[in-house]
């Protein structure tokens, strides 16, 4: 009888077939004038969209919480203010424990990450141009790009690889035609082309993946933003790294780097949080085996690896970090890849909070849908990775949330509020826990700007000595947080 991994992976491959199997046979208009190739491919949009919610419903985010899931949040919000209602001092005392826990967990990741940092995970020198290497498909989703298309076009024709291996898809919505005219009047290369996902709810970033996949023979399969400038060699060093990583290794990581991270005090600490996520925690999580929530563009994938976890999740819409946490569940490895893709950092605290906000939502959408069934969560991962989840992905969404919380109780406590008596310094308990709570606060941050402080130093950021400011861009962060939990 076959075990529920192996279910999973059943059904999430009918997902990844749901589509192509509806593609008719390949065909491609006419170059236009100015050298727009519109890809006349039909795939399925419905496919696209449902596909994994369909065949592995228990995956997408589609629907939302399950019943246990959101008795269990009620049940939690009811504790929570029935405890400060009746019990405020002891309850007080079990909230700074719940506040601990969490940053602990994250300022001892980090503490690890500084002590590793700089360690190089050896990678396979890139392919020759002589080599043979296997066909690539680069799938560039895009919404409202006019401004960077010169950019774009000029960094993907740069890359270092086969033109006749080369399918590079540049996916427009029909609901864009200003992207679109704007192509139009660009010469593009021959191993481009223009694929339009039709105008279908939900209109999101992994369902035009989708239906890009449907319509790709690609051995490899690569995402980028509209806004990056993958290095040259990426594609090749991707090449190396899968063959000598066995048949497992499902995905990889390219380091992601700010080229405007400079321009203002917001976009230096967005540069120096890169720095430190992708040259520390990542590493860490990956030394770990740990699942590696991905970072939604320079992700590589050998094609049947992407077939076999059924794509994206149209319904997530930080489809990313799902689909690696559901990659590690079906046994495949995600690793860091030695090379960078330079993008753009938000300047300005509007586009940074909306940025945030769906982040810190998509994070929590696959939070919830992969505790959905805990048990079978820690059958597939192993007990120490599942933990290891739970303590990364879990402690990350809490530690957003509970962190004002410390402010909060300290200036209750400092202006004496009623009710907290039980977490009181004064008494030898609430003393400990005081110094349990302020004493971890302390550790974070320490952890938190030391190693953004070396990683962006390491980068050759000169502003890295603004990583002091990390404590005001929680308080940010926090409060996207928030926002997104309202939503």
């Amino acid at each position: 009888m076959p075990d529920r991994a192996t279910t999973m992976a059943g059904s999430t491959r009918q997902a990844g077939r749901a589509a192509g199997d509806l593609i008719p046979a390949p065909t491609l208009t006419s170059p236009e004038a100015g050298g727009e190739r519109i890809d006349a491919r039909a795939p399925c949009v419905d496919a696209a969209a449902f596909g994994l919610a369909r065949t592995a419903p228990e995956l997408s985010a589609l629907g939302g919480l399950w019943p246990r899931q959101r008795r269990a949040l009620i049940g939690i919000v009811v504790s929570v203010v029935a405890g400060f209602g009746f019990m405020p001092g002891p309850f007080a005392a079990v909230v700074l424990i719940a506040i601990g826990l969490p940053f602990l967990a994250g300022a001892l990741a980090r503490a690890l990450a500084i002590a590793m940092l700089g360690r190089k995970i050896p990678d396979p020198m890139p392919e020759t141009a002589t080599d043979a290497v296997p066909t690539y498909a680069v799938l560039v989703p895009m919404l409202h790009e006019v401004e960077v298309l010169p950019r774009l076009i000029d960094a993907l024709t740069a890359l270092d690889y086969p033109p006749d291996r080369l399918d590079v898809v540049l996916i427009l919505e029909a609901a864009d035609p200003a992207t679109r005219q704007a192509l139009a009047a660009m010469a593009l290369p021959g191993h481009f082309r223009i694929l339009v996902v039709p105008d279908a709810p939900p209109r999101t970033k992994p369902k035009a993946l989708n239906y890009a996949l449907a319509t790709l023979s690609a051995d490899h399969v690569v995402v980028f933003d509209a806004e990056d400038r993958p290095e040259p060699d990426q594609l090749r060093r991707a090449v190396a790294r899968f063959r000598r990583g066995g048949p497992m290794l499902g995905c990889l990581q390219a380091r992601l780097d700010l080229y405007n991270g400079a321009e203002t005090l917001l976009s230096r600490q967005f540069a120096i949080e890169y720095a430190a996520l992708f040259d520390g925690i990542l590493p860490v999580l990956q030394r770990l085996s740990l699942p590696l929530p991905l970072g939604g563009t320079s992700n590589h994938f050998p094609r049947a690896v992407l077939d076999a976890a059924g794509g994206w999740d149209a319904f997530n819409v930080t489809e990313d970090a799902d689909l690696g946490v559901r990659l590690a569940r079906l046994g495949y490895r995600v690793a860091m890849l030695d090379s960078a893709t330079h993008e753009e950092a938000p300047v300005g605290f509007s586009q940074w909070l909306g940025q945030r906000t769906r982040w810190m939502k998509g994070w929590m959408q696959t939070y919830g849908v992969h505790t959905r069934e805990p048990g079978r969560l820690a059958a597939e991962l192993g007990l120490p990775a599942a933990t290891g989840f739970h303590l990364y992905m879990g402690a990350l969404i809490l530690s957003a949330l509970v962190h004002p919380l410390v402010y909060v109780l300290a200036i209750a406590q400092w202006m004496g509020g009623p009710g907290i008596d039980a977490a009181s310094p004064e008494r030898p308990f609430g003393h400990a826990l005081w110094v349990f709570a302020l004493v971890n606060l302390g550790f974070g941050y320490l952890t938190a700007i030391g190693l953004g402080a070396l990683a962006a130093r390491r980068r050759g950021y000169p502003f890295w000595r603004h990583a002091i400011l990390m404590p005001l861009y929680w308080l940010g962060i926090s409060f996207a947080t928030y926002r997104a939990l309202l939503e």
